[in-house]
């Protein structure tokens, strides 16, 4: 099962990622320097984080998995570096409303 996947951790800052195997124990690839510099050495000795599924599909080709894997990180702003540690794609700017 190829499914795109929330971890949230203990700051509450997210991330988006995918998993094409669907396996129980993959965690992501967040960037460690960015998960260090947010929690001290004594936070990360008790360490507690969330893992949500936000989509599945079992026939998804490998490039819809990426598709929707952007469509995600769009959706929740996972990107934003106040809200998340998605480095990729950089965020979008948002448009102001002139009045």
């Amino acid at each position: 099962m190829k499914v795109i996947y929330k971890i949230t951790y203990p700051n509450g800052k997210i991330y988006v990622g995918q998993d094409l195997t669907g396996t129980l124990r993959y965690f992501g690839s967040v960037s460690n320097r960015l998960l260090e510099k947010d929690f001290t050495e004594s936070q990360r000795r008790d360490f507690t984080i969330r893992k949500q599924i936000l989509w599945e599909s079992a026939s998804a080709s490998d490039a819809e998995v990426d598709k929707k894997e952007v469509e995600f990180i769009h959706k929740h702003r996972s990107n934003d570096p106040a809200i998340g540690y998605n480095q990729w794609p950089k965020p979008r700017k948002r448009k102001s409303i002139s009045g």
